[in-house]
């Protein structure tokens, strides 16, 4: 169903030759997973929506196989943001689609322990996984989420499989929301088979034929209310990749969706006047799943870049705070990560052809942090330290990937921690991982999932949002990103934030 005199279409920056403004039902903000699945139901039902993203859309043609290219054109702050206090990069999108488009389209669902946590310590009465589950199998029918064919495994995720058997740790082929993979292992600088269904090329597509409006290259900078109600957004046009400022547009709406990611929502409600922040949670309570990997080296030939880019992982620790997932990246962004200089980095790179990556991500819930707005800017200040029993974690979560190189057959691995050798070449050696007392400084993360800075709670003292995602104190305002999680996930979160998404979708529909 399209509403009458109501077209869907995509504007590129290109299009842009004047000040504008639009009138829709719904404004939303960001096309990344939970925009796009609340954009998709709202049109399907009829409603007048308008989806608006800051980055551009990208082709296949315009795909950068160089791993640094590619973040500097699809990553914000191209790709070098960082975490302060705990220093640790956080890569997040800015592109149609958002992470969707360079993530490896992980889609597992939250474990029901996690989810009934959420509940007792927030006051929640239905987000658990009985009352999620409906959502997950919608959205899972809709982009073919399902195991990962052996076919497209390659040998780093067959050998991570061997490993754990070995040991006697469960594993599993990774859910993906893949149609027809062909394991090229380049999810990470998008996929030019398109078979990941990234919301680009579902989602967003199917929302445009039933009448929705895609606004491309528009920064949102203000939430526009009218007392206590939200009424629209309003901000200007900016270039793709070098961000220059012009046009400026409004968007008036009935109701406002902020679905622009647990860093920069915060920081639009703060820049709105600090808006919808009477529990004053508004930017705290960050949360990441930090990851740590081992890199190991086997005997054989393993040409790791075919395969899945992650499509094996293992679930057998979760309840001890860590998942277990096989990786791959360019060459180039792996490259700063392997140890040495001249001979010896140039002799560890030539083999990388025997080389694979494993990597765990920690539920680090004692591990807290804030988002707040750089004056002047858009852009977060992320401050965020690594609590001494998550650190814990992530070590005995190193320790765990060194016993599975070595019952699969590497030869030697590299734990990239300071203070022990760059390589090491049996399980005894590798005992130093326990042994050898580590320091946060001492280890390599990365964390690309973030949460929590929105957080729900059923009490409107003690978060923003109730479960359906609105804002306590601001009628007409919705948040649909991770910022809404109240804690840790404990594994990869989009398919649990779509299915929020989309059970906050279908309630929407019968408010408009």
């Amino acid at each position: 169903m399209m509403p009458a005199g109501y077209s869907g279409e995509v504007r590129v920056f290109a299009q842009y030759q004047r000040d504008f403004s639009e009138e829709c039902d719904v404004a939303i903000v960001g096309s990344g997973p939970t925009g796009a699945v609340v954009a998709h139901e709202l049109a399907l039902a009829g409603k007048r929506v308008v989806l608006l993203e800051e980055g551009p859309p990208f082709t296949p043609a315009d795909f950068e196989l160089d791993g640094a290219r590619s973040m500097a054109r699809t990553m914000r702050e191209g790709g070098v943001r960082t975490t302060r206090g705990s220093v640790m990069p956080t890569m997040q999108a800015i592109c149609l689609g958002g992470g969707s488009l360079v993530n490896s389209a992980i889609c597992p669902r939250a474990p029901e322990f996690v989810l009934d946590e959420w509940c007792t310590r927030h006051d929640l009465e239905h987000t658990t996984r009985a009352g999620l589950d409906l959502h997950y199998d919608a959205v899972a029918d809709f982009l073919g989420i399902g195991p990962t064919p052996e076919n497209v495994l390659g040998a780093r995720n067959l050998l991570f499989a061997k490993g754990c058997e070995a040991l006697g740790y469960s594993s599993e082929p990774m859910p993906r929301n893949v149609r027809g993979c062909r394991g090229s292992g380049e999810c990470f600088t998008g996929c030019r088979s398109r078979a990941k269904q990234s919301m680009d090329v579902s989602y967003i597509p199917e929302a445009i034929r039933h009448g929705a409006r895609v606004l491309t290259s528009v920064q949102v900078q203000e939430v526009v209310t009218e007392g206590r109600r939200a009424v629209g957004v309003a901000g200007q046009v900016v270039a793709p990749f070098g961000g220059r400022r012009s046009h400026r547009f409004r968007v008036n709406a009935k109701t406002v969706v902020l679905a622009a990611g647990c860093m920069a929502t915060p920081v639009l409600l703060q820049k709105s006047g600090n808006l919808a922040n009477s529990s004053g949670q508004v930017g705290r309570n960050l949360r990441f799943h930090p990851g740590v990997a081992i890199a190991g080296i086997f005997p054989e030939r393993l040409d790791p870049q075919f395969g899945a880019t992650q499509g094996y992982q293992s679930r057998q620790f979760l309840r001890e705070g860590f998942k277990l997932e096989t990786l791959w990246a360019p060459p180039g962004v792996l490259a700063v990560r392997t140890p040495g200089l001249g001979l010896p980095l140039l002799e560890r790179l030539a083999e990388l052809p025997y080389t694979a990556v494993w990597d765990a991500i920690a539920s680090a819930n004692r591990s807290t942090g804030t988002v707040r707005a750089v004056p002047g800017t858009l852009n977060p200040f992320l401050s965020w330290r690594l609590h001494p029993e998550d650190l814990g974690i992530l070590v005995r979560a190193l320790q765990v990937l060194a016993e599975i190189f070595f019952a699969a057959g590497a030869k030697k691995i590299i734990p990239g921690v300071q203070g022990l050798p760059p390589l090491l070449h049996s399980p005894e050696e590798a005992e130093m991982l326990k042994r050898h007392p580590i320091r946060a400084t001492d280890i390599v993360m990365g964390g690309n999932h973030a949460f929590c800075s929105t957080r729900m709670h059923g009490d409107p003292r003690k978060g923003v949002v109730d479960e359906l995602g609105r804002c306590h104190d601001l009628d007409g305002l919705y948040i649909a990103d991770t910022g809404i999680f109240p804690r840790c996930p404990s594994v990869n979160p989009m398919f649990t934030a779509m299915a929020l998404a989309h059970r906050q979708a279908q309630a929407l529909v019968d408010r408009l």
